[in-house]
């Protein structure tokens, strides 16, 4: 911990780095991974980060959130803190990230 100027406590920014992001996945993912959760922690910096890692625990997957360009696909939504992402978007410690399927027809 820090000590701030004013005698607040601050905590280590080691500390903050290491809370884990809550990424939800959508139910159909459940459906083509039945291994996956649909709450996953993980401790990655980007979108992009936490997309590998997905696909790590669960090869596969990053071919289902990204396309070949590479970019999120058009019909997958990724939002974090409730703001539309892309794969540069940086996640802060404990963010909220929601992968979400978008439906389309008509």
């Amino acid at each position: 911990m820090k000590v701030h100027a004013e005698g607040a406590v601050m905590p280590d920014e080691a500390l903050l780095a290491s809370v884990p992001v809550l990424v939800r996945l959508p139910v159909l993912f459940t459906s083509l991974f039945p291994t996956a959760e649909r709450r996953v922690e993980l401790s990655v910096g980007t979108v992009g980060e936490m997309i590998a890692a997905l696909d790590a625990r669960w090869p596969g997957m990053r071919d289902c959130l990204c396309d070949s360009t590479p970019a999120v696909r058009r019909h997958i939504n990724i939002f974090v803190e409730g703001k539309r992402a892309t794969l540069d978007t940086r996640l802060a410690p404990g963010a909220d990230v929601f992968i979400l399927t978008a439906i389309s027809g008509g």
